[in-house]
């Protein structure tokens, strides 16, 4: 028995499961994965300039004497460079403040969340890629790669993905109701494509449209119209634009569907053969 291979083709803005399952994900722009890693530069600096202050305090207290303050120094760079970091990225799952502010978290190469080790070497590569050099490797490698990734994603295997999602469109309104048996008899098809497509882009807008000007549009709109709608029912000029926009749609979209499901029977019937048995 000849084996069937599938083949799926896998895109660029999609990562594949360990189950084999492609999911379809927005990696943070490279602009933006720039911006969240400022905010947390400037957050780092902060705090060793605060922790240096204290420790200065302390030296000008006598709590502490200028040697040990030597090594202090070392552990604050360490804990700020490394430690809270690290810490941060695992007990958030891979936000931190400069990821929440841009919308993205820190995610594995597979899509699932990430953890401690993938923290701690984004962490280690930072030191060298982002506090070192100012960023500019990280702007480098990021300049570079499909998802904007830097070089410690590059070696933890992760990348920044997009949290706060486009908001969806308001969904298409139907025929009104005052126009429901007039839909099932209403020629529209003569309408020309330009004027089709200035209609349902009215149609679309016309809620963020101010009172004066919609009624203005909707008026000059029906007028161009209503030559090509047969018959022309007697309402409101902007009713009659949803009417007409709303008939084309559903009538567009039926033959869309009607047009698959006779692709679908003929490619069955021609993987069939004649009087049913296969093809060979």
């Amino acid at each position: 028995m000849a084996a069937v291979a599938s083949v799926v083709e896998i895109r660029q803005d999609e990562v594949l499961t360990g189950e084999a399952v492609a999911l379809d994900v927005q990696p943070v722009g490279f602009f933006l994965r720039g911006v969240g890693a400022l905010i947390d530069f400037v957050i780092g600096v902060v705090l060793f300039v605060l922790l240096a202050l204290l420790s200065n305090w302390l030296v000008a207290n006598g709590v502490i004497d200028a040697g040990f303050q030597r090594a202090l120094v070392i552990v604050v760079l360490v804990v700020v460079m490394v430690v809270i970091p690290t810490v941060v990225e695992t007990v958030s799952r891979g936000r931190s403040l400069g990821k929440l502010a841009v919308g993205g978290r820190i995610v594995r190469a597979d899509g699932g969340a990430s953890g401690f080790r993938q923290a701690l070497l984004r962490a280690l590569a930072g030191i060298l890629e982002i506090w070192l050099t100012l960023g500019a490797v990280a702007a480098l490698v990021g300049a570079f790669t499909p998802r904007s990734q830097r070089l410690g994603d590059l070696l933890a295997g992760t990348y920044s993905e997009r949290t706060r999602t486009p908001r969806l469109p308001d969904p298409a309104p139907g025929v009104p109701e005052i126009l429901v048996g007039w839909a099932e008899i209403a020629d529209v098809g003569r309408l020309p494509d330009r004027l089709a497509r200035r209609t349902a882009q009215f149609a679309q807008n016309a809620g963020r449209m101010a009172p004066p000007a919609r009624a203005r549009i909707a008026a000059s709109l029906a007028a161009e119209v209503a030559p090509h709608v047969s018959p022309l029912p007697q309402v409101e000029p902007e009713v009659l634009l949803r009417a007409v926009v709303a008939v084309r749609r559903d009538r567009e979209l039926r033959a869309i569907v009607l047009e698959t499901e006779r692709v679908a029977a003929l490619t069955a019937g021609e993987a069939a053969g004649p009087r049913g048995f296969p093809a060979r």
